[in-house]
């Protein structure tokens, strides 16, 4: 039974083989029933169609039935079941019957199968679809009842249709072809040769379907049941032989009618093979060899490269036309060969001989000039980019230098650093190139000598065109880098300018720090002339900190002067830092001076006072110079600092005015009462 016959049946889809397999090796084969009043006679064919696939082996492995009644009546599912048994009764091991979700009544079913169980012959279940596993492993269900086998239909059925469409038509050729080589051979040339096209034709249309059926029956078969849309292993062991079979049948028959077709036409291709040799001789030691002797140009841009490359694949197209003529030249007079005679071969030798020379003294050439474009194009190719890139380091280097800060100084700097040595890495790149390009040219002028007068003065200019390119890559480089060395010391100084400055404002920012600590903390005048002594050197040694600082940042502020006036731009930010660092260094002196005075009044108060309290007779004379000396010093602390911009700092003097009031009313408190013990 072929599948065309019953198609329609078949597309309806009524049975299948998924190419699963139950857990004894057995074929699965699946009866979707649907709602659909189902035909038991379709159902009845298409068994029948199905059970014809396989094997003897395979059928007497026996088959695992699902009957998938989730959509159908019991009455269907049980009529179904029955007739299992007159169609495969002997091959079929177990029924699986997948009853729906609202399934029918158990009594009624378990009875029935009961009932029928010894009739039947083989054993039936009724198991849910999610439950099938436990009698088919997940791998060999396909997807409609929880499973992983890939299964296709419409794919199954296509490859059948082709397979059995093979079988029909190599059959008939095979057939065709017997009667031919068994016949009459008496034929014309003319009717032979148009009959030997029309058979070959045919052969190779079946041979080449058959060996893309055999492919595919190959390919599902290694790959297994993860292949997919198939019909299983059991259709493929049984195919492929039959395919292969056709198909060895096909050659031999095919091979007989060919050595019949030779030995009739064996005079007339040597008379044809040498006027086409002498057509491709002629040709490519005329025209093909002008063609590429006036074509040796190499382009002086990318684009005219690309243009000569056109041309170029143009040429090799016409050269093509005949290498193929001369591929199946070669394929013909080596069949001769293997079968002419003595004086034949001797011929066929010499023409094979003469016309392989030819060509592949051509095909060399082509190749040549090909490498020599290919180098050209790389070469042109390479040197635009290098051009580029010099343009790109030029344009930058012509750029005005106005960063922002020293950041984007140091970035800059990379940036030219970076595109510097991309510039040294495409110039080494263009060497390299350049040195390919006239290696293959001199290649290219070596057999153009041998074979032609090859233009010289064309190939010397092409040389010195690639050399002439290279130097003057190699002379804007080098006035690049020029121009980087200057930009270079430029950026440098620049970031100098920046350090400088920056230093400067930290001057400015030390030195008001030390201003701030002298206002705030450097308050005390000590408790006796030992403490205010070392109050006074320690306060020397503040100024002198606080003078180099100031030196320091004056020497930087002259530094930025100087690497602007080199830089021929206008000063920065220490037009602003300069008067900044004179404010707070006069407030500074101003500070630090009243703080040398204050301390010079109390270590004079403190000396005094100490010199009278030594004394055994206290003078008049020496209390009014301890009143004195203590008066001034509370005079001088009750001024305030005025700097020179007519700002007064007295706020922080508050409190200590207080405490030395305190101090010195003590003080003489008890110098008084010291002398008043001593007059008594």
């Amino acid at each position: 039974m072929e599948a065309t016959i019953i198609l329609p049946i078949l597309k309806k889809k009524l049975a299948f083989l998924s190419g699963g397999k139950d857990r004894r090796s057995g074929l699965i084969l699946t009866i979707p029933l649907n709602s659909d009043q189902t035909s038991m006679e379709e159902l009845s064919a298409t068994l029948d169609y199905l059970l014809s696939i396989p094997s003897e082996k395979c059928k007497a492995r026996g088959f695992t039935v699902i009957v998938d009644g989730r959509r159908s009546q019991w009455n269907i599912v049980k009529t179904v079941v029955l007739m299992l048994q007159n169609v495969i009764p002997a091959e079929v091991s177990l029924v699986c019957v997948v009853k729906p979700d609202e399934f029918w009544d158990k009594k009624v079913t378990h009875f029935c199968f009961w009932k029928e169980k010894d009739r039947l012959g083989f054993e039936v279940i009724l198991v849910s679809a999610n439950k099938l596993t436990r009698y088919i492993e997940p791998c060999q269900l396909t997807d409609d009842f929880g499973g992983t086998l890939d299964y296709d239909h419409n794919d199954w059925l296509n490859k059948r249709l082709v397979f059995e469409k093979f079988t029909k038509e190599s059959t008939s050729l095979l057939g065709e072809l017997s009667v031919i080589n068994d016949g009459d051979k008496s034929r014309s040339v003319d009717k032979d040769n148009l009959f030997c096209v029309c058979v070959c034709v045919c052969v190779c249309v079946c041979v080449s379907a058959g060996h893309e059926l055999l492919s595919e029956l190959q390919q599902r078969r290694f790959n297994g049941s993860e292949g997919g849309g198939g019909g299983g292993q059991a259709e493929e062991l049984l195919a492929q032989p039959q395919v292969m079979k056709l198909l060895d049948s096909l050659r031999e028959q095919y091979t007989r009618y060919q050595e019949v077709c030779r030995q009739r036409n064996k005079r007339t291709q040597l008379d044809e093979i040498h006027t086409k040799v002498m057509q491709v001789v002629n040709w490519l030691q005329g025209p093909g060899s002008e063609l590429l002797k006036n074509h040796q140009a190499i382009g002086d841009s990318i684009r005219a490269a690309q243009a000569l490359q056109q041309k170029h694949e143009e040429i090799e197209s016409q050269h093509s036309e005949w290498f193929a003529v001369y591929v199946e030249l070669n394929q013909q007079i080596a069949a001769l060969l293997s079968a002419g005679e003595e004086e034949e071969v001797a011929e066929l030798k010499a023409l094979q001989q003469q016309l392989s020379d030819v060509c592949y003294r051509q095909a060399a050439q082509l190749e040549n000039r090909q490498n020599v474009l290919q180098a050209a194009q790389t070469f042109h190719g390479t040197t635009q980019e290098l051009s580029q890139q010099l343009d790109g380091l030029l344009s930058m280097l012509c750029a005005d230098v106005a960063p922002a800060d020293e950041a984007s100084i140091q970035q800059n700097l990379k940036l030219l650093e970076e595109k510097l040595q991309a510039v040294e890495a495409g110039l080494t790149s263009l060497r390299q190139k350049g040195g390919v390009l006239l290696e293959q040219m001199c290649s290219q002028s070596a057999w153009s000598l041998e074979e032609t007068e090859s233009p010289a003065g064309e190939q010397q200019d092409n040389v010195q065109q690639i050399q002439s390119v290279m130097e003057e890559m190699q002379l804007r480089k080098q006035r690049c880098e020029d121009m980087v060395d200057v930009r270079r010391l430029k950026m440098l100084q620049m970031v100098q300018l920046f350090k400088c400055e920056e230093d400067a404002l930290q001057a400015v920012d030390w030195l008001s720090e030390l201003l701030d600590a002298l206002l705030k903390t450097h308050v005390r005048l000590g408790d006796d002339s030992q403490e205010t002594r070392t109050m006074l050197d320690k306060h020397k040694k503040f100024v002198d900190v606080a003078q180099s600082t100031h030196d320091y940042g004056r020497q930087l502020l002259q530094a930025t002067v100087v690497l602007c006036q080199s830089l021929r731009c206008t000063t920065r930010s220490s037009g602003d830092t300069l008067p900044r660092l004179n404010r707070v260094w006069k407030q500074f002196t101003v500070s630090a001076d009243e703080r040398q005075q204050r301390l010079e009044l109390a270590l004079n108060f403190h000396t005094v006072t100490e010199r009278v309290l030594q004394q055994e007779s206290v003078e008049l004379d020496s209390l009014d110079e301890v009143d004195s000396s203590g008066k001034a010093l509370l005079d001088r602390l009750t001024m305030p600092i005025i700097f020179p911009d007519g700002y007064k700092h007295s706020c922080c003097f508050k409190r200590i005015v207080f405490h030395q009031n305190l101090y010195l009313t003590s003080v003489m408190h008890v110098k008084i009462v010291s002398y008043g013990q001593k007059e008594s």
